[in-house]
């Protein structure tokens, strides 16, 4: 059976670190779709290891893991990746695989994607992606004309002629839609071409390899990358990724079953953030962001980019929990809060005047809701050395308690400090 890990905001929720508690007991970890455009750290006896493409169960040396086939692979970075954690003493090479059936991200899907945006930019409507070629690819896949991880490494003996066809022709079609920009399309062919023996050891039938694992009865963790917020569907488009992001993303990016599924986490930091552009209800654009994100490190992990900070949105995460249908909670970072004196909670929004059960599919909507908060005494109390979740300050547990009854869902973990023995477990 398959247990699940995925974001509930609008990501850099801390899922990595679960995924690493969760990882000691299981056989396999899978990732299911986006691409290195995703940031995991994990800290583990004192050294950090940054996931941006690759599933973190890799610090399991006894668990297998799966790059699977929703996810686009920038192959450059894919070994690049792989080179930092083995670099740190992390040897896996025998424990990872790919899909064969993911796509594949090139260099120039990178610098489509710069181009998309300074297009937008000019109208400013700039969608604050991570430059990392993830849409555009995604959007080749769509059209039908993108090329997959086996084209590259079919063996047969004209598949690397068809591989340059397939390719020239996505050249192509590039040039008609931004007409003719400088890039060096021989000298990325010259390196796919030294790619095809190194990544084939890596590539497998992914849909084989799960249900093999399923039928095995092995431990499987699901890593969702990104967050429900930022899903090409349910989020706040098109300020979103371009892949699934919820629970449907895990069906589709893996070929699994829906019955496989047992337990589906949520991964919740303790205020709201996120990165980019689009409508952000509960931020604060004044001394309480500022605040959180100096306390707690908002930069993101993959871009560096400082992340926009706010309270919690139990609107959002009530949304969230109506789609992916989570069975427990991780809060996460709620040390962060340690020093507000009175903490807010957003628990409904009024628009024109009334107020709505619902979350606003038009943004034009979300950004003039009118944020309904409660109020909480804070803590002010250091809970980063606190072992056990009985012994976090009444205050912290009442926090808690509201946010559970709130979303009629359990809290099973909660974050007190960045490194990995810093998770406080609750029984449920």
């Amino acid at each position: 059976m398959c247990d699940v890990v995925l974001g509930a905001q609008w990501g850099d929720e801390g899922k990595g670190k679960l995924v690493d508690l969760l990882c000691d007991d299981i056989d396999v970890c899978a990732r299911c779709q986006g691409g290195n455009n995703a940031g995991h750290t994990i800290v583990v006896d004192g050294k950090k290891f940054d996931f941006h493409m690759l599933p973190s169960g890799l610090v399991n040396p006894k668990c297998q893991n799966l790059v699977g086939s929703g996810v686009v692979i920038h192959v450059p970075s894919f070994f690049e990746e792989l080179k930092n954690i083995e670099s740190k003493g992390l040897n896996c090479r025998d424990r990872l695989f790919i899909s064969s059936r993911a796509h594949l991200v090139f260099d120039f899907h990178q610098r489509t994607d710069k181009l998309k945006e300074a297009e937008l930019s000019e109208n400013k409507k700039s969608i604050g992606t991570t430059g990392k070629g993830i849409g555009p690819t995604y959007s080749t896949k769509a059209s039908r004309s993108g090329i997959r991880v086996h084209h590259l490494v079919n063996s047969n003996p004209d598949s690397w002629e068809e591989f340059k066809t397939r390719y020239m022709r996505l050249i192509d079609s590039r040039k008609k839609r931004y007409g003719e920009f400088d890039y060096d399309f021989e000298g990325e062919l010259a390196r796919y071409e030294k790619y095809r023996e190194e990544l084939k050891p890596f590539v497998v039938d992914s849909v084989e390899f799960m249900h093999k694992a399923i039928q095995q009865k092995k431990k499987i963790l699901v890593e969702g990358a990104n967050a429900l917020m930022l899903d090409i569907d349910f989020g706040t488009y098109p300020y979103v990724t371009s892949s699934s992001t919820g629970i449907g993303g895990v069906l589709t990016g893996l070929g699994i079953p829906p019955q496989t599924i047992k337990k589906i986490y949520g991964v919740v930091k303790a205020y709201t953030t996120r990165v980019g552009e689009g409508p952000f209800p509960t931020e604060q654009l004044n001394e309480v962001g500022e605040t959180l994100q100096d306390v707690g490190a908002e930069y993101g992990v993959t871009t560096g980019r400082k992340r926009r900070c706010g309270w919690l949105d139990l609107v959002v995460m009530k949304y969230s929990t109506l789609i992916n249908g989570y069975t427990s909670l991780n809060i996460t970072k709620l040390d962060v809060l340690d020093k507000f004196k009175e903490i807010e909670v957003a628990v409904a929004y009024k628009l024109n005047g009334k107020e709505i059960t619902y979350f606003p599919a038009d943004l034009i909507d979300v950004a003039n809701v009118e944020v309904i908060y409660k109020k909480f005494p804070g803590w002010e109390t250091d809970i980063t050395k606190i072992k056990k979740y009985e012994e976090l300050p009444e205050n912290a547990k009442n926090y808690l308690k509201f946010i559970e009854d709130y979303l009629n869902v359990p809290i099973q973990w909660v974050g007190t400090g960045p490194g990995r023995e810093s998770m406080l477990e609750k029984a449920i």
